[in-house]
């Protein structure tokens, strides 16, 4: 049987059902019972990782407690700015998956030496001194280019997700390639709505696809 998987979501919804959706592709089924069961709170109400750092942290020790209090067996959250508030999280006393270390795993391969990190400048923060830690440069917007990159994250939020914001996305992945960039990584969840993968200028690693597949690892052990 699997273990119960707690999500800690809602920043932003449209991302967290994205990654639910995720979650359920990469898990090996024959039929619903082989399923992972999900524990969901999806709360976008969840103060702004950005400019409400502390007041977000208290809201996301309190859900990850009526996770655990449900039946919660592991822990995981498909937002990378709020892993800056995840000691709170991991005061629930479960395993918690961490977004950023997995994403790295991925992204930082051999002969990589910079990436470029697609991120609001929480999540830059949290992925540079990650990728530093690793002995691999980070890569990261700046200026305009980092102003127009929040537009279109909050646009997302908004519903968002034509063929301009797409364009634009593109845009400023291609800016961090132009940079040097040998690789991207998709620091933020909405990102993957406005660029695949496949549509990405360089190697892009997908933070939300990473999470979902170490939480089906994780569960189905």
């Amino acid at each position: 049987m699997s273990k119960a998987l707690g999500v800690i979501g809602g920043m932003g919804p449209a991302a967290t059902l994205a990654f639910l959706d995720r979650l359920q592709a990469l898990t090996p089924a024959q039929g619903d019972a082989d399923h992972i069961r999900v524990l969901m709170d999806l709360n976008p109400q969840v103060p702004d990782r950005n400019t409400r750092p502390g007041e977000a942290r208290r809201v996301l020790g309190e859900m990850a407690e009526r996770l655990r209090t449900a039946g919660a067996e592991i822990l995981a959250m498909p937002c990378n700015t709020a892993h800056a508030q995840a000691d709170e999280i991991r005061a629930a006393g479960l395993p918690f998956l961490d977004m950023i270390a997995i994403t790295i795993d991925r992204a930082a391969t051999a002969g990589v030496q910079r990436i470029g990190v697609l991120a609001t400048p929480g999540g830059e923060a949290l992925y540079s001194a990650a990728l530093q830690a690793r002995g691999v440069s980070p890569l990261v917007l700046e200026g305009d280019d980092r102003a127009a990159f929040m537009g279109l994250v909050y646009g997302v939020k908004r519903g968002e997700i034509g063929a301009p914001a797409r364009a634009e996305m593109r845009r400023l992945a291609g800016a961090l390639v132009e940079a040097g960039a040998q690789a991207l990584i998709a620091g933020c969840t909405e990102i993957p709505l406005l660029l695949p993968p496949d549509e990405a200028p360089a190697p892009l690693t997908d933070s939300a696809e990473a999470l979902a597949q170490a939480c089906v690892a994780a569960c189905l052990t």
